[in-house]
């Protein structure tokens, strides 16, 4: 079964619509769970894959093989303890396709980007204020 996208998307739509039901079912509602936990995120499609974009990147997700892999930047160190389950390697997160989706997690993990890129943003305005 051909799980992964092989033409050059031009939208998430056009990604996930390339895919076998089975998959992209699931794509639907990753997005459905993104979407909702940052409601101000613009959705675009950058390096070839779904991603999700508010005050700078916040993750990015694609269909594999295997699995859907799943890229929150630099949240893997702390959500370590729950994310000792699934395969993890340096920015990414390999969710199995024969295993249930943790879409709570995903969740959790979407809403301490959005904190993380919002401290950033603030950050950047305070130390520009001051110069």
């Amino acid at each position: 079964m051909q799980t992964t996208v092989s033409a050059r998307p031009k939208t998430v739509d056009e990604y996930v619509e390339a895919l076998p039901p089975v998959v992209s079912g699931t794509l639907q509602k990753l997005r459905q769970t993104i979407k909702a936990a940052a409601p101000k995120a613009e959705e675009l499609i950058s390096y070839g894959m779904p991603g999700y974009k508010y005050q700078g990147m916040l993750v990015y997700f694609a269909a594999w093989k295997n699995h859907i892999g799943f890229y929150p930047a630099g949240a893997l160190k702390a959500f370590a303890k729950e994310l000792s389950i699934y395969e993890v390697s340096k920015g990414t997160i390999r969710f199995s396709l024969d295993k249930p989706f943790p879409f709570e997690l995903v969740s959790k993990i979407v809403k301490y980007r959005v904190k993380e890129n919002e401290e950033k943003a603030l950050l950047k305005k305070n130390s520009k204020q001051k110069q």
